[in-house]
């Protein structure tokens, strides 16, 4: 267990180099949006933090996940339904779906196939789902095994600041500091 969350810790730290970039926020289409902050992982004993950025668009998805001291740690990326994790070696993992690709390489699931509406504050749509509500916002989401929980709204924009996903011994923490919307 220890050896694969020093995987995630150092091998996420070694799988971009310093020099991988997501694009910036100009430009976003209708129904994307460009976030960057921080994320926290435990799974199990083991924990790591980093720093997170994120591009996604309905066709596309650019992230990249760094360690505190902002080395690129993981690229992921969707284009054309084909997800694709780089390494800082060269190395490059590709699977039709993000979690079964995140789990072979890091060893963990990355719940990217929901993560863009629960980031938002929303369930996927089709797909059941529990809610409970504080007012007019969700408190808490359960949908596809993955508990979330709304633990800040940034009241200027109305969308979630912090949150934490968590399935079995999986805990995902991610406060969100700039958040950018398509038209």
């Amino acid at each position: 267990m220890a050896g694969r969350m020093r995987f995630l810790l150092f091998g996420l730290c070694a799988l971009l180099a310093a020099c991988a970039t997501v694009p910036g926020p100009e430009g976003l289409e209708a129904g994307g949006f460009h976030v960057t902050g921080r994320v926290s992982v435990r799974y199990g004993e083991e924990a790591a933090t980093g720093r997170v950025v994120w591009r996604h668009t309905p066709a596309t998805d650019d992230l990249v996940i760094s360690n505190p001291i902002g080395q690129g740690v993981a690229q992921l990326e969707r284009r054309e339904g084909l997800y694709v994790l780089r390494t800082h070696d060269g190395e490059r993992y590709a699977a039709s779906d993000p979690e079964t690709l995140t789990e072979q390489v890091l060893g963990w699931r990355l719940p990217l196939t929901g993560l863009p509406q629960w980031i938002e504050g929303a369930p996927m749509p089709g797909v059941p789902a529990q809610v409970v509500a504080a007012g007019d916002r969700p408190k808490e989401l359960r949908q596809l095994g993955w508990h979330i929980e709304y633990l800040a709204w940034d009241e200027a924009s109305g969308r979630p600041k912090r949150l934490q996903l968590t399935r079995d011994d999986l805990s995902i923490r991610l406060a969100i500091e700039t958040w950018h919307t398509g038209p």
